[in-house]
């Protein structure tokens, strides 16, 4: 803040200050037209950034919401260290969950988990539906969603009855692990579905495809993300 210093006739200093709002700085003319310019810098050898922005590893500055506009936006935020090591962890995590491409290695539930269970884990976790998968060899069996459980009363009802299995009746919409962003678009669309099971070659789930995690692809397109497709953070240590 700039300060200018004044005396009344009481011999009383008034002090007068601007801040940034206060003053403007008028553009010179230029050649390059703002669609045209390039933002994009490196921020180490294999990390690029669509705009040349940091945001400070300070408690009043950076946790997780602020570090989910920085890499919406092309930059990156570095999550302060003022925190306990569990606590930074899950800041971190808040931002990598935040936006994925493909979520790799989704929370599962098992057939004989009840729907008191399930709505603790949506609860804590945040999420809302999971892939069914066998307690032994993991392989999908289902998913149950919010939609499964919205009306569900029985605190003790088991997830097998309340789940869109893969059987007779109907069949699950899955893909393999090499499917590209615009099939698992389409497929989404077509089935009218907003969760897109991910599976390998012996049927287990591999990962997880949603509508939100491709509206904010579309939403951010010069995102900052690694290469599993989810935000870039950082996180202060030492």
């Amino acid at each position: 803040m700039m300060t200018r210093q004044f005396c009344n006739g009481t011999g009383m200093k008034i002090l007068e200050g601007l801040t940034f709002d206060d003053v403007l700085l008028e553009p010179a003319a230029s050649s390059v037209l703002p669609a045209e310019t390039d933002t994009s810098t490196y921020l180490t050898k294999h990390i690029q950034l669509g705009i040349p922005l940091l945001s400070a590893a300070m408690d009043t500055v950076t946790e997780s919401r602020l570090a989910i506009s920085m890499a919406q936006a092309g930059g990156i935020g570095v999550i302060h260290k003022n925190l306990s090591i569990e606590e930074q962890r899950n800041e971190v995590r808040k931002v990598k969950k935040f936006e994925s491409g493909m979520v790799i290695n989704p929370v599962t539930v098992d057939p004989d988990m009840t729907l008191s269970d399930v709505l603790g884990l949506m609860d804590k976790s945040g999420f809302s539906g999971f892939p069914v998968v066998e307690k032994d060899g993991g392989k999908l069996l289902g998913i149950l969603t919010n939609r499964d459980v919205r009306f569900a009363s029985k605190m003790d009802q088991p997830v097998k009855e309340l789940m869109t299995a893969n059987d007779e009746e109907r069949s699950l919409v899955t893909v393999s692990e090499n499917v590209d962003l615009e099939e698992a678009k389409r497929l989404l669309h077509k089935h009218r579905i907003e969760k897109l099971l991910v599976v390998d070659g012996d049927y287990k789930c591999a990962g997880l495809i949603t509508v939100k995690d491709m509206e904010k692809a579309q939403a951010y397109p010069d995102a900052c993300k690694d290469e599993k497709g989810r935000l870039r953070v950082a996180a202060a240590t030492g």
